[in-house]
């Protein structure tokens, strides 16, 4: 049974009302099935993501290589991303998870066949991560909806801190299982794993109750302006600088600061020599430190403007200081600061663009969000490789966090001026 639709003040005000305590999302049936199957889905896909680095770091000894394969599963996203925004608004979003989950699966079980016939081609590799961009370009926005239409819009801050809480313990879970793994049959045995993963969260969202959703209508905007117009979700950030500065905010930290795979494996094999555990090892942690973040971040609920930028600087700090770290004992402590405060940013400025967005273009501003965000990562990707390969893996983490601390001064200069001005039209 969906509820009433709800709109500006009235929205506001049930938020309010309804999310007094942190687990409020945990009352729903349905929320409980996700949040379970978002925990196993993200331990399956970062074991994945782990074989999938090792494989390259493997195959070719190149940490730039993996840059690319970092690059390859997030580029597509820019292309896609938009169009998937029109789909994810159009067509359920519980038959698009079942659609991206299945092809994820496939492509899962087809990279352990090959790997275990004792393939050797890193452009199958690359194949597959651009499969699999193209896939998640679709399931990430289709997800952080669905979240909407389990809990509704009074749930949706403490949902979206739950959702990347339960996440990271994935993020945290999985890495530390493909180190082993990994170590001891191969990443064959990895990406086996994944896909038998992979058909469970099948069966999960298909147990979800699709009459105790949540399906949202934006009053304000009439039925024949959501029908697949692309340019609605362009037009409606653009009417919006402060969201869409946030959102660049997102991409900026996603091209600075969001390198862990080109950086965990070039420190676990240049320059700690720990090899496939010591990268499930860092992984593990920095997850660890993300569970925090996102647990904080969901009792919050809603950082505001200020927060968000100031979690994007203490980002970047963080990774300035993991760079100058003497031991790999004191490394890792420091990756758990750094995916405390990834996770920080990453859910509050998620909130604040799901609430800021209308309920009928919500899936189109997200299909805008994710690109900026994972494409910056793809970026990324390549330019950590990039400088790891031609100046060390230490200069890189360096130069990207400085890089990522002054793209939140500038984006936190850019959101005062305007403060400064609406304050200054409102006056006069």
């Amino acid at each position: 049974m969906s509820p009433r639709p709800q709109s500006g003040s009235s929205t506001k005000a049930a938020i309010s009302r309804s999310t007094e305590t942190w687990y409020y999302p945990l009352r729903h049936h349905n929320y409980r099935i996700f949040v379970t199957l978002s925990l196993v889905g993200s331990g399956g896909v970062w074991m994945q993501r782990l074989a999938q680095d090792w494989l390259v770091l493997q195959l070719t000894g190149s940490p730039a290589a993996v840059g690319l394969a970092v690059a390859l599963q997030f580029l597509p996203m820019l292309v896609v991303g938009p169009i998937s925004g029109v789909l994810v608004d159009l067509f359920p979003k519980r038959r698009i998870l079942m659609v991206c989950q299945s092809v994820a699966a496939l492509l899962a079980a087809g990279l352990a066949v090959w790997n275990a016939m004792g393939g050797t081609d890193v452009w199958v590799v690359y194949g597959s991560c651009i499969a699999l961009g193209i896939t998640s370009s679709i399931d990430g926005p289709a997800r952080q909806v669905f979240v909407n239409e389990v809990v509704g819009d009074a749930g949706l801050p403490a949902a979206i801190g739950l959702n990347s809480a339960t996440g990271q313990l994935g993020a945290m879970l999985g890495p530390a299982l493909a180190g082993v793994v990994i170590a001891q049959a191969g990443p064959a045995a990895a990406f086996a794993t994944n896909a038998g993963i992979g058909v469970t969260v099948l069966v999960m969202i298909a147990i979800i109750r699709p009459a105790e959703l949540h399906h949202a209508h934006d009053p304000d905007c009439p039925p024949r302006d959501r029908r697949g117009q692309i340019l609605a979700g362009f037009k409606h950030v653009s009417a919006r600088p402060q969201l869409l500065l946030i959102m660049l905010l997102a991409g900026l930290l996603g091209a600075f600061g969001m390198n862990g795979p080109v950086v965990l494996a070039a420190f676990a094999d240049r320059v700690w020599h720990s090899g496939p555990a010591g990268f499930g090892l860092f992984n593990m942690v920095s997850a660890l430190g993300a569970l925090a973040g996102a647990l904080l971040a969901a009792r919050i609920k809603h950082l505001g403007r200020k927060g968000i930028v100031g979690s994007a600087a203490l980002f970047g700090l963080t990774q300035l200081l993991a760079a100058l770290m003497p031991t790999q004992e004191l490394f890792v402590v420091m990756l758990v600061v750094v995916g405390f405060m990834t996770l920080m940013f990453l859910t509050s400025a998620a909130t604040s663009v799901q609430l800021e967005a209308g309920a009928s273009v919500r899936g189109r501003v997200l299909a805008l969000y994710f690109p900026l965000l994972l494409g910056g990562h793809a970026l990324g990707g390549l330019l950590a490789g990039w400088l790891t390969e031609d100046f060390g893996v230490r200069a890189a983490l360096l130069v990207t966090g400085a890089l990522g601390m002054a793209s939140a001064a500038v984006i936190g200069f850019s959101l005062w001026l305007l403060g400064r001005k609406r304050s200054f039209d409102r006056a006069s």
